[in-house]
């Protein structure tokens, strides 16, 4: 089996919608899917990832079915700072680092870092989805193995956004989803893939084989948009807004 989980293209947030930006990088993502045969296609309940499913699955055959738990990874926190509740990815590392739970793929929603807030509902949330989704093609996750009887060469498409991606992603892979939060960032359009090994009949584990790839971009001379990520140097704000933290806003 093969996993694609698709960030939406360039976002619009306020208006949850694409940019005019985002509309072209959606266009030129259908043409890099076309080397997926995909059996079914997953999609965000949000706008800006509904909108890329259907313009980059546009004449193809495929179901788009909307699952309510792709909609971001909302787990919140109170900011022991400041008493703000702040997202659970969104977090400095000397912050996470301080908390080795955090690396812990069991433990780390339940990191005394989160008490007060709803990440381990939210990653409970996102567990059973995965676990109906896969349980679907005939999947059981059994500790870091999935266990299926009738694996096959299908593959799975889900638009969705970067910080639930790299949450499914930790899930399926078996590893504390804050590594791939903290380090690893997903550009508007990007395409991340994952596909089973299965070395013991029935027993499949996941690999990542592709992260972030945007060379649908690259190739059509389309700079890859940085919405999402804090600032390359220090400008004072600590925020992934880049129209306000003076980040460069394109990169080629």
């Amino acid at each position: 089996m093969r996993i694609i989980l698709i960030r939406h293209a360039e976002p619009d947030y306020a208006l949850d919608t694409l940019t005019e930006k985002g509309f072209r990088e959606a266009k030129l993502l259908r043409a890099r899917l076309q080397a997926y045969d995909f059996r079914d296609c997953y999609v965000s309940p949000l706008g800006r990832a509904r909108e890329t499913a259907e313009i980059a699955m546009m004449g193809r055959n495929a179901k788009i079915e909307e699952m309510p738990w792709l909609a971001e990874f909302r787990g919140r926190f109170p900011d022991r700072e400041t008493g703000k509740m702040r997202l659970a990815w969104d977090l400095p590392p000397r912050v996470w680092t301080a908390e080795p739970m955090l690396m812990d793929k069991e433990k780390w929603a339940d990191a005394p870092i989160f008490a007060g807030g709803n990440v381990r509902e939210i990653w409970d949330e996102t567990k059973a989805g995965v676990d109906e989704v896969m349980g679907r093609y005939g999947f059981m996750k059994d500790g870091p193995i999935w266990k299926g009887e009738e694996n096959t060469g299908d593959t799975l498409a889900l638009f969705c956004h970067f910080a639930i991606s790299m949450v499914v992603a930790g899930y399926l892979m078996d590893l504390s989803p804050m590594a791939l939060l903290q380090r690893c960032f997903c550009a508007p359009s990007s395409v991340t893939e994952l596909v089973t090994e299965e070395r013991i009949r029935g027993e499949a584990s996941f690999r990542m084989t592709k992260l972030g790839d945007v060379s649908h971009l690259e190739s059509a001379g389309e700079p890859r948009s940085m919405a999402g990520l804090l600032p390359e140097c220090y400008t004072g704000i600590d925020s992934t807004n880049q129209k306000i933290n003076g980040c460069r806003q394109l990169w080629p």
